[in-house]
């Protein structure tokens, strides 16, 4: 199955996707040579795979196959954020507008898919990158759908709820997954069909829902919303690094999680793309700051 979609104005597709790439060994998604982005993902009816690409003329190309490719192909649109709107956005601080210059085809991605991306996000709670990645790859890999269709070698869907409550408590120990995250995905697990409302209701409705879950908080939350629905008001308040990525680009000094909500506050209602701005210029954290500690629970 195939469609095409123009987008509007200016357009960048890794920028969009980005966000939903959790690693460069992400086994759900690759990214061709070309440009082109394979992404595997559950929906309702199935396992889809999608491809998109983007021509010269910057007109986007998106195949499908699974038994979920009509549902991913009719959300093409979205995903790509068409329904993203920044009006009212202006930029209050030298380091926004030098990220929104940088970025001018940086729109908000919104999956419509509140599972996938909530798996991948409980898993990156109160651990490395490094850690939780491992952990996604290991699940995909042993648990999750192969990609239908002429996918990318080792391309495959995400577990799905029912293929999570399976999950046995030593394979859990083995991809390294503590127990307070596996008890937060097996408690998703078991309303998971409530929780793709989220969507629907967006904004900070959607993030309450899934909140409902023991174990999901804030900034699981609004991890999720981000990507989900494209929430741009949904800021990562409790994220290890954040406030202070955010104090040294704005304030030139560290902050704790309530002095960045304040120092965000002028943009009210788009404070998570003012944050994708900061990372558009090139706010990091201090290369020689503090990191949280790497754990390996596999051991424990």
């Amino acid at each position: 199955m195939r469609t095409t979609w123009s987008p509007s104005g200016p357009f960048d597709l890794a920028r969009v996707l980005s966000p939903l790439r959790r690693g460069s060994g992400d086994p759900t998604s690759s990214v061709a040579d070309s440009g082109a982005w394979w992404l595997a993902t559950t929906t309702a009816r199935g396992a889809a795979t999608l491809r998109i690409a983007v021509d010269p003329a910057g007109e986007v190309t998106a195949e499908a196959w699974g038994d979920g490719a009509e549902v991913v192909l009719a959300r093409v649109p979205e995903l790509l954020g068409a329904a993203d709107d920044d009006g009212g956005f202006v930029a209050a601080h030298e380091m926004v507008r030098r990220g929104r210059r940088a970025a001018p085809g940086m729109r908000l991605c919104s999956s419509g898919r509140v599972w996938d991306v909530l798996v991948a996000a409980v898993l990156e709670q109160k651990v490395t990158n490094r850690e939780a990645w491992r952990s996604w790859r290991e699940l995909c890999r042993r648990f999750g759908t192969p990609a239908p269709g002429p996918a990318p070698r080792g391309l495959c869907a995400p577990p799905t709820p029912r293929q999570v409550r399976e999950i046995r408590d030593w394979e859990w120990h083995k991809a390294g997954v503590d127990g307070a995250r596996r008890r937060t995905l097996i408690a998703a697990a078991g309303v998971a069909h409530r929780l793709e409302r989220a969507v629907d209701l967006g904004g900070a409705e959607g993030r309450a829902l899934l909140e409902h879950v023991p174990g999901i908080g804030p900034w699981t939350s609004a991890e999720v919303a981000q990507r989900a629905w494209g929430d741009p008001d949904a800021v990562s308040v409790g994220d290890y690094h954040l406030p202070t990525i955010v104090g040294l680009a704005l304030a030139g000094r560290p902050m704790d999680d309530a002095e960045m909500l304040d120092a965000l506050a002028p943009y009210a209602g788009h404070r998570h793309r003012a944050v994708r701005y900061l990372s558009a210029a090139g706010a990091t954290r201090p290369r020689f700051g503090p990191r949280l500690p790497a754990r390996d629970y596999r051991d424990s």
